[in-house]
């Protein structure tokens, strides 16, 4: 309803909210915790909640089983009125560019313009049969370029790192048609920095970074910035932030140390995630000789299980790890950890993890925060 909407002014500029983080599960538990388990039709709901709360944006990452990103989103839009959608990501395996260009271009003529479009590499071997499999950082450029043509109405004959499209065309877009922007998901390395400055009007920047990383991504993308010439003000940094205000010990476990098992126990990913942080790699590499993943099937335990199945492995995750790359406590402990990553250059911050409604405190106090004339804007 109308009445459930904020006014402008309590909207707040700087604080978004994720969505179904992590995988999916129809098998929801009843006695369990509420984060424990978000249903696609739940995911709609929260962010119909985010909406009434206040947050700027919702983000949603797509997986191929039960989060197809234009499904959830198109569903939250069409049922709120202000608040922006963002797709934190989707990734470029997953669609062909007239696919992906056609998808955006309709979210925006139906809902107008309100979409955030969040795109990643991609996967190894998705859809590499049909030349769309994970591109290197040129290919993700020309893709961002494709769109952006097809959206102008160009026809696009394109034959490069993506594969071959000799023809390409969106017939019904209109001259006053609204691009999206587009957001690039990464880890803001040396080479990704680069190509966020050249080819994206924002990043977003995954959770479990402690502020001191987030802070020398941000100095790598404004230091890319003035070497082209851009000014770093156009470049929106957002960074995602696991939250778990006022949630007693066994939640907070879950969404803290069992979600970043899922991201240390990840080849390559982990000792990323290790160096930004400057963390030591012997919990991890106990982690990952950890029994529960001596037969799984997968890679990767986020393949295999959902966190909540992970509390054994997080028991390794060191407690001192997650009080420095997380919000976790009572509300005014989260509000100030969060104004530690504002702090170090994010421009905004992506509660993650939690619900909307268990964020809801801490949104309240997160504007009350940065309004008050005796305290600090975040």
């Amino acid at each position: 309803m109308a009445s459930a909407t904020p006014a402008p002014a309590d909207v707040l500029d700087d604080l978004s909210a994720y969505l179904i983080g992590g995988r999916v599960s129809l098998a929801c538990d009843d006695g369990g915790y509420e984060s424990d388990c978000r249903t696609p039709a739940q995911g709609i709901l929260d962010g119909i909640e985010a909406e009434r709360i206040g947050f700027r944006r919702v983000f949603l990452s797509e997986r191929w089983n039960l989060k197809e990103a234009g499904v959830i989103l198109g569903a939250i839009a069409a049922r709120t009125q202000r608040i922006e959608i963002a797709s934190g990501i989707i990734t470029t395996a997953a669609r062909h560019p007239l696919h992906m260009a056609g998808m955006a271009a309709t979210f925006q003529a139906a809902f107008g313009p309100r979409l955030v479009l969040g795109l990643g590499r991609g996967n190894p071997g998705w859809l590499s049969g049909v030349g769309l499999g994970m591109v290197g950082y040129r290919g993700l450029e020309d893709y961002v370029s494709v769109l952006r043509q097809l959206w102008r109405g160009q026809t696009v004959s394109y034959d490069g790192p993506l594969g071959s499209f000799p023809h390409l065309q969106l017939e019904d877009v209109s001259d006053d048609f609204a691009a999206p922007p587009v957001w690039f998901g990464t880890l803001g390395q040396p080479v990704g920095a680069r190509t966020a400055v050249r080819s994206f009007a924002g990043v977003l920047l995954p959770p479990v970074f402690t502020p001191d990383a987030t802070h020398a991504i941000v100095a790598r993308l404004r230091a890319e910035c003035a070497a082209v010439g851009r000014d770093p003000a156009g470049l929106r940094i957002c960074q995602s932030v696991i939250t778990a205000p006022d949630l007693d010990d066994t939640e907070t476990r879950t969404l803290a140390h069992a979600r970043a098992v899922t991201y240390l126990d990840a080849p390559g990913y982990g000792e990323m995630l290790v160096e930004l942080n400057g963390w030591d790699m012997a919990p991890v590499r106990a982690l990952r000789e950890h029994q529960q993943f001596a037969s799984m099937a997968t890679a990767v335990s986020d393949l295999s299980f959902h966190r909540r199945e992970l509390l054994g492995p997080a028991a390794l995750v060191p407690d001192d790890w997650m009080q420095a790359s997380c919000a976790i406590g009572s509300v005014a402990e989260c509000v100030n950890a969060l104004r530690r990553f504002r702090a170090a250059g994010a421009d905004e911050i992506v509660t993650y993890g939690s619900t909307p409604g268990q964020n809801a405190a801490l949104a309240a106090a997160w504007r009350a925060s940065s309004t008050d004339p005796g305290g600090k804007t975040p």
